[in-house]
């Protein structure tokens, strides 16, 4: 009998104050009785590269394959998976359905291995509306990018 993926809930934010500008992300992983929050700041980012940043992290953060429930109020996140935005960009060689190049690939190529590694349920919420692990991501991505110790974030190009 094969052993069932741990199941686990994470929720991710992403900040760029002025975007672009400083920038944050934090994610809140939940399993069974136990709590991880992960956060980081980068003094010139954008608020999606912050929240794309989020969701790898926070799933790099894994140690085993799981199955993940992941809330995120980022529609640019979690429409490009749930409407398969991004495998019609890969089919496209990373354009958009507007022949643009596709913006923060670099992120996107990152994220790509880890959803074939956990089994990925994206949920959207609405920000600012009273969700407390949502309002608590959105505090501590904040606070990152406030930090004294921010990373430069080597592939953004403004």
């Amino acid at each position: 009998m094969d052993k069932q993926p741990y199941k686990v809930t994470i929720y991710t934010d992403g900040s760029s104050l002025g975007n672009p500008g400083p920038g944050g992300w934090a994610a809140i992983l939940k399993y069974k009785d136990k709590r991880k929050e992960l956060s980081q700041g980068f003094k010139l980012t954008t608020n999606n590269r912050m929240e794309l940043l989020a969701i790898i992290k926070a799933l790099e953060a894994l140690k085993f394959p799981c199955q993940v429930d992941l809330y995120t109020d980022s529609k640019y996140v979690s429409n490009a998976i749930t409407q398969n935005w991004i495998k019609k960009w890969q089919k496209n060689g990373w354009k958009t359905s507007g022949k643009k190049k596709v913006k923060n690939l670099d992120l996107w190529q990152k994220l790509l291995p880890l959803l074939n590694k956990h089994q990925v349920n994206f949920h959207w919420i609405k920000s600012h509306n009273g969700d407390e692990e949502n309002e608590k991501c959105d505090l501590l991505a904040k606070q990152a990018a406030q930090s004294d110790n921010l990373l430069i974030d080597t592939n953004y190009v403004g």
